[in-house]
């Protein structure tokens, strides 16, 4: 089946029963260390609670805009930097 855009759907016949266990495994373990990797770098919370937090705030008309422009801000590393050692000296 064709999806929207021109992409194929999903064919289940395309792998086997142990291809489809390999595949499942992989994305759990994938999942689990997104996971360690988030949870161990507090930066990467602050930057997209900081994110959300504007956003909400702001209520931009064109949210792509609106990242492209926040994430590449030129203050933001200092931002994000400044909030770690302010919650560091809060611990």
């Amino acid at each position: 089946a064709t999806l929207q855009g021109g992409l194929l759907g999903p064919d289940p016949g395309a792998l086997s029963p142990a291809q489809q266990e390999q595949l499942r495994n992989f994305k759990i373990q994938t999942r689990i260390a997104n996971e360690k990797y988030l949870r161990t770098h507090k930066e990467i919370e602050l930057l997209i609670s900081g994110f959300f937090r504007e956003m909400f705030l702001k209520r931009p008309d064109s949210i792509q805009e609106f990242s492209a422009d926040y994430f590449t801000d030129p203050r933001l590393p200092n931002k994000i930097h400044m909030q770690l050692i302010k919650e560091k000296k809060a611990a």
